[in-house]
């Protein structure tokens, strides 16, 4: 059974940081293209980052560009968003994704003085 666990959210003050982490079982990440999305309330989910399989080539959404960086370690299974510079419009759960195939069940990020 495939599942992905996503870690490192919580709450944070504007300008601050947060590193997610997502591990995998069941699946072998190395032959996957890996994604962050978030959803915010109200708002429909959205596609935050993107990296391919080997981890050469990523693609960022334009929000976030410059603040935000998608790593992965195929080693171990995981995939990683660190995110910086942290504003309020970044509140929402996200998820990891193999896109198209799985999806974990969010943390919360929340980003308020």
């Amino acid at each position: 059974q495939v599942q992905l666990v996503e870690s490192g959210g919580g709450s944070v003050q504007p300008g601050g940081s947060l590193r997610l982490s997502c591990a995998g079982s069941g699946i072998s990440f190395r032959f996957y293209v890996l994604g962050w999305y978030r959803q915010a309330p109200g708002k429909e989910r959205e596609l935050v980052a993107r990296i391919s399989s080997d981890g050469s080539s990523t693609v960022y959404a334009d929000s976030v560009k410059g603040r935000f960086t998608i790593s992965r370690d195929n080693a171990k299974n995981t995939v990683y968003l660190q995110m910086n510079s942290l504003k309020p419009e970044d509140t929402a759960v996200y998820y990891c994704a193999v896109p198209g195939n799985y999806w974990g069940q969010g943390t919360q990020v929340t980003v308020s003085s």
